[in-house]
Formats: structure tokens, C-alpha cells, sequence
């Protein structure tokens, strides 16, 4: 359904998102023709079959690949920190990036272990979003043009795309995106993050509440909950999976917040993130209700509650052993082997 220009910003991502490309029903088909001559009995490799069929829907090719996946984590401060509602100053975040430069952290180890790329984008740390719970994140022209640099992550030939965050206080703004969407009991939303002890997770519960109160009136439109309420790496993490799209690069979304981005589309228009993959499910707030509501049933589900991409990277590392199978597999004529008796 196409929507009235009114001149302003949003108008070019509303359009974009009314005009996205549809799945390769062809290239589908092919994939599953070929899995089903492949020697094994039909369906034994579970979602590891639809998971190569979904890429090579997406990807628009009836061999899928996996050969050159990238993990971009996009890094951002925000104005709700000083609230007092993460466990970390919000020089943490900053130190987090040095850290993976370094190579030191847990994605770095990951992305290794499964040779996938990694990328770090710095989303000015040093000028943080807005108090939500006073006033916006983000100007309308602000947050469209963090989405437009968030479509920059594909650079580099990619053909698989995992999705993360790091920013301190960000899970705060995720939880009052959701509570936006979907309405009811605000607090159902908020974990705790960091892991804040109990006096900071009622300033965060607080913070959440006083930010949907202060944005009233205003939060029918997605995209005017994504920059009143959310933050510069969520609608960065937006305009990455817009892009991907367009370049048909399938989408591994990470945890929490990087889901948030998703659900701000998914509320425009539901097919927009029908190329995207939950990596898993994470241990904070409500996620699991929030995957439910969007359609997608986690690759994995480990209790994990990090960031930074490490859900979508291990979830990546399963999705290379189904491509695996998919295209290295013998077929039951080419190995000799007898198929099942009619």
C-alpha cells in the first residue's frame, strides 16, 4: 500500500520499504529439488534444509552460499543513561570498541572460529541521543540519515549479513520501542540489561514509563517511535536490513535491541524483514514474545543476553554447516546410493 508524500524525510523510506523485492520462489524450488535427491531421508536435517532454501530464495540463486558473511556491529550512546539505568558508566561503550579493535572481545572469537567478517561502526559516541524521557532521540532528517549510513554495511560483496549493537543504556530505548508497538504492560518489556541491581532496574522501568508519557500522541506512526524513543545504532541496524534487501543479502538479526529495528519495520509493513533470520532468542526482557509476534522462531536459544552481534555470529556458524550440507552433499545418483522403495 503506498503511502501520500508529505515532503518530509520518512517519505523516502516509506517509499523504499512499499517497493522492496520479492523472494525467488524459482530459486527455492531449485533448492528444494536438489535436497530432495540428496542422500539422506526427506526432512532429516530439519530446519538445516530450510534454512539453505531460504537463503537461496533471498539470495535469488538455487545454490546458496555463505561464503562471505559479515557480522557489523553499529555503536551508540544515549541521552537516558544518565538516569542511572545500566550497571556501566556510558564510557563503556567507547572502551568496548577499543576492545574490539583489539580483538579482544567475545565476537571477535567467534567471527574467528567461523571466519566471518567483522565490522564496527562508531555512530557519533561522543554526542549521545536525546533524554527520550524529555524529549526526542532524534530529529526526523537525523534518524533518516543514520538509516541511509546504516545501508552502507553492505559494502564489501557480502552475501550473508549478521546484525549487533553495542551501547550502553540501549536495551532502555529497545524495551520503550516495544512497549510503543505493542502496547499493554510497559514493564513486561524491561530486563535487566547490564545487570542492574533492583534499585537501577526501577529507574529503568521509570525511565521507560516517563518516555512513553513525555511521547504520547505521537507513537502511532513506527517511524516516529524509532526516533523518538530509539537510538542512532537502531535506526542504523533499520537502514542495514532495508539494504540488505535490496541486494538481496539475507539477515541474521542478533539479540534484543537489534531486534527492536526489525519491529519498527515489521510494524510498517510485516514482509519487509521476511529475509531476516532470528540468530536466537535472548535472556533479556521480552524477546521470545517479540520474536512470537514477528513470525520467527530462533536458530538458537542459549541464554545469552551479550550483544555485539555474538547471537547472529554463532547462528551464522549453523548456517554455513547447512549450506555445507546443501551443496557438498552427494545426490542418491551420483553416489551410487539406492533411494527409498516406492
Amino acid at each position: 500500500m503506498a503511502h501520500a508524500a508529505s515532503g518530509l524525510p520518512f517519505d523516502d523510506i516509506r517509499g523504499l520499504i512499499d517497493d522492496l523485492p520479492p523472494a525467488d520462489r524459482d530459486a527455492a524450488a531449485s533448492a528444494w529439488a536438489r535436497d530432495a535427491e540428496l542422500t539422506k531421508p526427506a526432512g532429516s536435517l530439519g530446519r538445516l534444509e530450510e534454512i539453505a532454501a531460504f537463503l537461496a530464495a533471498w539470495q535469488g540463486k538455487s545454490m546458496p552460499s555463505a561464503d562471505r558473511p559479515s557480522i557489523c556491529v553499529f555503536a551508540a550512546n544515549h541521552g537516558v543513561a544518565k538516569h542511572g539505568v545500566s550497571a556501566y558508566p556510558q564510557s563503556v561503550t567507547r572502551q568496548m570498541l577499543d576492545n574490539f579493535g583489539a580483538g579482544g572481545a567475545a565476537i571477535n572469537q567467534i567471527c574467528a572460529t567461523y571466519d566471518i567478517g567483522f565490522k564496527v561502526f562508531d555512530l557519533a559516541l561522543d554526542i549521545p541521543t536525546g533524554d527520550i524521557t524529555v524529549e526526542p532521540a532524534l530529529d526526523e532528517k537525523s534518524c533518516v540519515a543514520t538509516m541511509a549510513f546504516g545501508m552502507e554495511a553492505l559494502a564489501g560483496n557480502v552475501d550473508l549479513l549478521g546484525l549487533g549493537e553495542m551501547g550502553i543504556a540501549n536495551t532502555t530505548p529497545a524495551a520503550a520501542i516495544y512497549a510503543a508497538l505493542y502496547g499493554g504492560d510497559p514493564l513486561r518489556f524491561v530486563g535487566r540489561g547490564t545487570g542492574v541491581d533492583e534499585d537501577g532496574y526501577k529507574r529503568k522501568c521509570a525511565a521507560v514509563e516517563k518516555a512513553l508519557a513525555t511521547h504520547a500522541g505521537h507513537l502511532k506512526d513506527p517511524l516516529e517511535v524509532l526516533r523518538r524513543l530509539g537510538g542512532r545504532e537502531i535506526a542504523a541496524i533499520a537502514g542495514a536490513i532495508l539494504a540488505a534487501r535490496l541486494q538481496r543479502v539475507p539477515v541474521v538479526l542478533d539479540g534484543y535491541v537489534a531486534t527492536a529495528a526489525a519491529a519498527v519495520l515489521h510494524a510498517i509493513k510485516p514482509s519487509s524483514i521476511d529475509h531476516c533470520i532470528a540468530g536466537h532468542c535472548s535472556a533479556e526482557g521480552a524477546h521470545a514474545e517479540v520474536l512470537e509476534r514477528m513470525g520467527k522462531k530462533p536458530l538458537l536459544s542459549l541464554d545469552m543476553r551479550l550483544g555485539e552481534g555474538s547471537g547472529a555470529a554463532l547462528a551464522i556458524g549453523l548456517i554455513k554447516g547447512a549450506v555445507a550440507c546443501h551443496r557438498g552433499m552427494a545426490t542418491f545418483s551420483k553416489a551410487g546410493v539406492a533411494q527409498r522403495s516406492a
